[in-house]
């Protein structure tokens, strides 16, 4: 089945995976791979992407959740990259303005501080005019008045005053998915839940596909392409190893840690950057009547599918969040939900963790399989870019065939096509939502969630048979709603996927994930037929997805 991205069709994309050849097939479903099969289909080029968990499970769905420039990578010196993502962030926010919003950030001045008031100054102008930042939208200075006046729960002693420029925030794993979806209607073939286990090579050594297994049904498969880019994340070095290919460079993967508060705790009403006690900077930043903090950046060598926060992570944030607001005194049991997601980083001796490099590099090993590590999540675009070039050039080279540039700044990302006014739009939605009986506050986060999309969820909410299936499940019609759209178009396949990553409950509406669960085990065993063993698996997943994200471990 062509250009679906239903996991209804899982059959069908399982035997396309096996029958046709490709001209490039990515390993992993991040940013990076989602980015890499947009660019390489709009070009015009076959194109498949396999991810052995779900989507943006690994390190997009574990970020910052910011699309920024990176202040703290001016101070390092890394000119070029600041250039590069903060113009980029720019072309993000236009093609996808559902799920990437402007939010001014105050960087409160502190003496002895990370910045001093002047090194603030010069910082964030140059940051600006290398970012090539709007107009309406460049750094302000502020007096400690002016400062404590945007967010009083600042410290007031050391306090000089503020910087306020502007950064974007986001939800990674809905952008992976939004890129992911645009990629597909152009005619890529893109599955979670495959994993690539083994590479085939040609009596001259030269990579021309994989064995994967589906590791949700068990069945095994060959993929041919002509081109194989390993973009697995934290995993790269894994398939660089299966390649006989890992020498020269390697993985550092340092952790970052992030904690989720209710507002009733900590009321933050402006997102702040800030120091540390130990000079390094963390941000604070307010969102769907949660404030999440963080992040940390250690050097890691455990678990790559489940990292974890650990209790000295834990205080760790927990001890700077009370430094730079001492009134909110938070506590460990404060801690509604965490994250932990991996950097893969760039190895380089005699480094610290924070001083690593985030740019990108590729590597060809002798067998042809091409390898992108490092990186971050605002410069996925020209990541993806600098992959598709090469592979275009090679198959140039083979075929003869002369690819077009690339031309994603102007793709527009499923369900950022509004045509006239975001803002009416957006208004007018919420109000409908509001009389299909969708709280106020909720029906933002859902329109906002699926932009132009909504219609479909909204069409499916109204049906009297989804109202009365919600009501047998004792779920409400839209998340209902939400969850069939899933399946239906966002490759939901287990329950993880829909209360994870597709609506982001667990991090930030953490009791009403606990009570999704079961409805939504029950929905998706009987449309598609799950045995015993298997609703427990997926109910244990589901269930140890909002453990992992509650509990700190030693």
């Amino acid at each position: 089945m062509k250009n679906s991205f239903s996991s209804l069709a899982r059959n069908e994309l399982l035997q396309q995976l096996e029958a046709e050849k490709y001209d490039l097939l990515a390993i992993g479903g991040g940013v990076t791979g989602a980015g890499i099969a947009l660019d390489s289909a709009v070009r015009g080029m076959k194109v498949a992407l396999i991810e052995m968990q779900d989507f943006a499970a690994g390190t997009s769905s574990r970020s910052t959740k910011l699309v920024h420039g990176g202040l703290r990578y001016l101070k390092q010196g890394e000119i070029g990259l600041v250039r590069e993502v903060g113009r980029e962030r720019a072309i993000v926010y236009e093609n996808a303005r559902h799920i990437v919003t402007p939010e001014w950030m105050l960087m409160p001045i502190i003496k002895g501080g990370t910045y001093g008031k002047l090194m603030a100054s010069i910082g964030i102008y140059v940051y600006d005019w290398l970012a090539g930042v709007k107009k309406e939208e460049r750094r302000k200075m502020l007096s400690k008045e002016e400062t404590l006046a945007k967010e009083p729960l600042l410290r007031k002693d050391g306090l000089i005053g503020g910087g306020y420029y502007v950064e974007y925030r986001t939800d990674d794993a809905r952008l992976t998915i939004e890129i992911l979806k645009a990629a597909v209607q152009r005619g890529a073939t893109a599955i979670n839940y495959v994993k690539a286990e083994n590479f085939l090579y040609d009596i001259n050594r030269k990579i021309y596909g994989v064995k994967a297994k589906d590791l949700h049904s068990g069945r095994e498969i060959t993929i041919q392409a002509s081109k194989i880019v390993n973009a697995a994340g934290p995993w790269v070095d894994t398939l660089r190893e299966l390649d006989g290919s890992k020498q020269g460079k390697r993985l550092h993967l340092t952790k970052g840690v992030h904690l989720v508060v209710d507002q009733s705790r900590f009321p933050l009403r402006q997102a702040v950057y800030f120091d540390t006690p130990d000079k390094r900077m963390v941000f604070a930043i307010p969102r769907d009547g949660k404030t999440y903090i963080g992040t940390t950046d250690t050097d890691y060598d455990g678990n790559l599918e489940h990292p974890r926060m650990t209790t000295e992570d834990r205080d760790y944030i927990l001890k700077c969040a009370n430094s730079m607001f001492p009134s909110i005194a938070l506590k460990p049991e404060d801690v509604e939900s965490s994250w932990a997601g991996l950097r893969p980083l760039i190895h380089e001796d005699g480094k610290s963790p924070s001083e690593l490099s985030r740019k990108d590099e590729i590597f060809i090993s002798d067998s042809g399989l091409i390898t992108i590590a490092g990186g971050k999540l605002t410069g996925y675009r020209k990541m993806a870019e600098r992959i598709v070039d090469l592979v275009a050039s090679q198959l140039s080279d083979e075929t003869g065939r002369i690819y077009p540039p690339c031309s994603t700044d102007k793709v527009t990302l499923a369900g950022g096509d509004f045509g006239g006014s975001f803002d009416r739009f957006v208004d007018e939605k919420v109000r409908y939502a509001k009389q299909l009986g969708v709280p106020e506050q909720a029906a933002s986060r859902w329109v906002l969630r699926y932009g132009t999309n909504i219609n479909k969820v909204f069409e499916l909410m109204e049906k009297e048979e989804t109202k009365q299936t919600a009501e047998s499940l004792q779920l409400e019609p839209v998340v209902l709603a939400g969850l069939m759209y899933g399946i239906q178009e966002e490759m939901v396949t287990r329950p993880a996927d829909f209360i994870n990553r597709r609506s982001s409950a667990v991090n930030f509406d953490h009791q009403r994930a606990q009570a999704w669960v079961r409805p939504v085990v029950v929905y998706m065993s009987q449309l598609f037929e799950w045995d015993e063993s298997q609703i427990a698996q997926f109910e244990e997943e589901a269930n140890q997805a909002l453990r992992f994200a509650k509990e700190a471990v030693q």
